[in-house]
């Protein structure tokens, strides 16, 4: 009767510890099975762990596609108003560019009727031929020009490139004189003459100012009469 009981107990622990076994097993496999699964979740986004924060959440029903920078456009400053120009202008205080001519001696020609009914929109200022032209302003040489009508001339820039001063009939440019070249209030130029469509009998300076267009062509702009503005 006791060998019996020994075997019986010999049996059971053995499938005891054989089901042990196979426990223990059985929860490793799971255990590796599980952590696979996860790390390969992992590698395609499908798993988010605990301790990382959560990106934005599109509500839309859309992921949100990533902003693109629009393309640079080089916008241009539109001129000032007219009125405003003007007002800029008086402050700037512009020198008379004929070397000894005082306000009293300049006459208003802006609005004088010319060739094909067209106005002035400039004035002249008289003086003996080879009087030196000075600059009116600050600001830099855009354009040395010859043509048919106004002979030798400058176009000069105010330091904002807002304005332009025109200087024509000129009998000769100043020694070293070149586009692009910084000029100062007062600074010589050139001298009068009569080149172009002007009197040789009658040597004077062809003088305009004009707003420039967004442009800043040389060429263009609305004209502003600097009667007043040397005269005030």
């Amino acid at each position: 009767m006791r060998r019996i009981d020994r075997r019986r107990v010999e049996r059971l622990r053995r499938r005891v510890v054989g089901a042990g076994l196979s426990f223990a097993l059985g929860a490793l496999v799971a255990t590796w099975a599980i952590d696979h699964v996860r790390q390969a979740d992992l590698k395609v986004g499908l798993y988010v762990r605990s301790e990382t924060t959560p990106g934005p959440v599109a509500t839309g029903g859309t992921a949100p596609s990533p902003a693109v920078a629009p393309r640079a456009l080089a916008i241009e400053a539109a001129p000032p108003p007219m009125a405003d120009a003007v007002a800029i202008l008086t402050r700037r205080n512009l020198l008379i560019p004929v070397e000894g001519v005082k306000a009293s001696g300049l006459q208003n020609t802006f609005d004088d009727a010319r060739a094909i009914g067209r106005r002035h929109e400039a004035i002249d200022i008289m003086a003996p031929r080879g009087t030196e032209v000075h600059a009116a302003d600050d600001g830099t040489i855009a354009k040395l020009f010859t043509s048919e009508a106004g002979g030798l001339t400058i176009y000069q820039f105010d330091p904002t490139q807002t304005f332009s001063y025109y200087y024509a009939h000129l009998d000769r440019y100043a020694p070293g004189l070149s586009e692009h070249q910084p000029v100062r209030r007062g600074q010589l130029l050139g001298y009068v003459g009569s080149t172009g469509n002007a009197s040789a009998s009658a040597p004077h300076l062809h003088f305009a100012v004009a707003r420039l267009d967004t442009d800043h062509a040389w060429w263009k702009g609305d004209p502003i009469n600097p009667y007043p503005l040397l005269t005030k």
